[in-house]
């Protein structure tokens, strides 16, 4: 799977919202995706936000288990 699928995917988006989100048109991403020829920095701001979302999900799993521990302090 390329990033712009990994990307979409993870986050729940459609290809029109990711280009929304990269600030180029859905035609773009779509080629991008059937392609994987993407441009660096596409890719780099794919990347990010991928890791940032990833980011997101560890933490929520740390303030959930912050919660249960305090439960018990």
């Amino acid at each position: 799977m390329n990033i712009v699928k990994e990307t979409a995917k993870a986050l729940g988006m459609t290809q029109k919202e990711l280009a929304e989100e990269l600030g180029v048109s859905k035609p773009t991403v779509e080629r991008w995706s059937a392609s994987g020829d993407i441009p660096e920095n596409a890719e780099k701001h794919l990347k990010l936000l991928l890791h940032n979302y990833k980011l997101e999900q560890e933490l929520n799993e740390i303030k959930s288990s912050l919660k249960i521990l305090s439960k018990y302090s």
